[in-house]
């Protein structure tokens, strides 16, 4: 069972504009339209049987509606071709409540983002709210590292992430692209010894510039395989969650890449869906 850990989609009607805006912002081309039904269209091409979509709310809200349409998606799906995540907000005053109202709304985790949410990792609202969803055996999922949109805005470095991890201690706690997008000589420093698990999110291949000329004479460096190898070593086969990050990779390009490492089979399968079934409890 291949499972893509990172997706995003939003509703139909909002999709086409939010795609574009975010396309815009951070100068990639979009590889599907992030609607439930490009989504599929797009696992039915590159042969992923699960998508896991990541829901982010940016204001707080947001966060009870997120929730309810994640456990309506997941009850419409069963649990088959695609599974939501929940949310929260750093500034949800009744995160304690709503995160066990996710828990029994039957959501296996939330998921964070500290650029997006203005918040630096380790400050003390995300630490409440991360104590409190171990607590509840929800899966942590959060954004780490630079954001390709938010070019010099840090909130979730390696060092704020092992800060956590010393804090709290072992909980399902996963660092979305590799432990810090484009950070990953300081996450390999930081975080091998710790018990957090990564997800391979826009971490390799080629970034897909939009065409507008913003990445021209501009570093577009990605871990080659050798990073991911050696990530591989230090961290294990069984901390490492296959993701993409769609609509901002091609899913069937991102899963061959893993394929083709020179690894063994079982590491593969492991990292392309093993570790995320059991994580899921699926």
């Amino acid at each position: 069972m291949i499972i893509d850990f990172h997706t995003h989609t939003f509703p139909e009607t909002i999709a086409a504009p939010t795609v574009d805006k975010l396309s815009h912002t951070a100068h990639i081309h979009p590889f599907s339209g992030a609607t439930e039904s490009s989504l599929k269209d797009s696992m039915a091409r590159g042969g992923i049987d699960l998508s896991v979509i990541l829901p982010v709310a940016t204001s707080p809200r947001q966060v009870e509606k997120i929730n309810d349409n994640a456990a309506r998606l997941n009850e419409k799906y069963e649990g088959r071709t695609l599974l939501s995540l929940g949310c929260i907000h750093p500034f949800y005053e009744g995160y304690r409540d709503e995160l066990k109202r996710a828990a029994s709304l039957g959501l296996k985790g939330i998921k964070i983002h500290p650029v997006y949410q203005g918040t630096d990792i380790d400050d003390v609202r995300f630490l409440r709210i991360m104590d409190c969803a171990a607590s509840l055996n929800l899966l942590v999922v959060t954004h780490a590292g630079s954001d390709i949109g938010y070019p010099g805005v840090e909130h979730c470095t390696p060092a704020m992430c092992r800060h956590v991890a010393d804090e709290i201690g072992s909980f399902p706690f996963i660092l979305a692209h590799m432990g810090g997008w484009r950070t990953w000589d300081e996450a390999r420093e930081l975080l091998a010894e710790t018990s957090v698990f990564l997800d391979t999110a826009f971490s390799f291949g080629d970034i897909s510039p939009l065409g507008d000329g913003y990445w021209e004479g501009k570093d577009l460096q990605m871990m080659t395989e050798q990073d991911f190898t050696e990530f591989l070593k230090l961290f294990g086969a069984e901390r490492i969650l296959f993701g993409t990050d769609s609509p901002w990779s091609d899913q069937g390009q991102a899963k061959k890449w893993i394929e083709d490492l020179p690894v063994g089979e079982k590491e593969k399968s492991m990292i392309l869906g093993g570790n995320a079934r059991r994580l899921l409890r699926l």
